[in-house]
């Protein structure tokens, strides 16, 4: 599943309980946390506000958290009526039960899929985020990130295991200039040790930012590296289904297209 899709559909049951299993109740909660619009920088209730709001109320009640649901109802009746300089404060109401209901969600997920989503500002929860899909690699681990800076390195990179060979691939167009002198450094350092090759794409060809273990397992991320959950909420998610191998298969093929720094 993409990055920004909703599974609210799946898993439905005949009667009572909740409506999705425990890992889709909370992969959907964390995209739903991490698309939150700002409920203050307009006047006005904007379209994408009262979308974002149906989906969290949709969701929610799909999901079984009814006391969470029903919370968000109310508050999304006060907002689309309350006075501008209200609004912020009914939405800070609703926003705090989607939040809860993610950390209660996160709580009945499985523990292999628990700290995909990060709240923002927490650059420790980042690190161990990005790192535990690290750690899974055993042989190597390709890196794709447009915006890539020397990041990609001192903070992500260097968690992976020293004898999985790690492949960077930015944009030639976005990429930042600290990146080559991180990767000279690392090369001369670490040799074959901590074996490590960085390419750049042609110009604007990379949209995705994904980090691909072992050649089989894709991840996802919402924000480069450069700035992962920093200013706002990030979610690095497993991909799933049909998509994993043609995403492997499209990003090899850049790969090969790519020219070394």
């Amino acid at each position: 599943m993409e990055t920004g899709e909703w599974d609210i559909s799946a898993n439905f049951l005949e009667e009572g309980g909740p409506l999705m299993s425990p890992e889709e109740v909370y992969a959907n909660l964390g995209r739903l946390v991490a698309d939150a619009p700002n409920f203050r920088a307009n006047d006005r209730l904007q379209t994408e506000e009262m979308i974002w709001m149906a989906k969290a109320y949709a969701l929610l009640n799909e999901a079984g958290m009814m006391q969470e649901a029903i919370s968000v109802q109310l508050q999304m009746e006060l907002i689309t009526t309350a006075l501008p300089h209200l609004r912020g404060g009914y939405a800070d109401k609703l926003l705090a039960a989607v939040h809860r209901a993610l950390a209660i969600a996160e709580l009945r997920a499985p523990t292999s899929v628990r700290g995909a989503f990060i709240s923002a500002g927490n650059a420790f929860d980042a690190m161990t985020a990005v790192g535990r899909v690290l750690g899974e690699a055993t042989t190597k681990v390709k890196i794709v990130d447009p915006y890539m800076d020397e990041k990609a390195l001192t903070d992500f990179a260097i968690l992976a295991d020293k004898s999985v060979r790690i492949e960077l691939m930015a944009d030639s167009a976005n990429v930042k200039p600290s990146l080559k002198p991180a990767v000279t450094r690392w090369q001369a350092q670490y040799t074959s040790e901590r074996a490590l090759e960085a390419r750049l794409a042609t110009s604007r060809s990379l949209h995705d930012r994904l980090i691909i273990v072992d050649g089989s397992k894709v991840y996802t991320l919402t924000q480069s590296l450069n700035a992962f959950a920093a200013r706002s909420p990030a979610s690095i998610v497993r991909l799933e289904g049909d998509a994993v191998p043609l995403k492997i298969a499209a990003y090899e093929s850049f790969w090969n297209a790519a020219a070394p720094i």
